[in-house]
């Protein structure tokens, strides 16, 4: 397994916050299905500040 940091800036007017939800637009499953879209690979991202 590997780490990758990214740094990234949204506008979270349209989402239901940044925490995966059931049935909820949400940053973090967003961000996670891209990430499988592109690589193929299931990834669970975390947050920090």
């Amino acid at each position: 397994m590997r780490n990758i940091k990214l740094t990234i800036e949204y506008d979270g007017k349209d989402f239901n916050g940044w925490q995966k939800q059931p049935n909820k637009l949400n940053i973090q499953g967003e961000i996670e299905r891209a990430i499988q879209e592109v690589t193929g690979e299931t990834v669970e991202i975390y947050a920090s500040r």
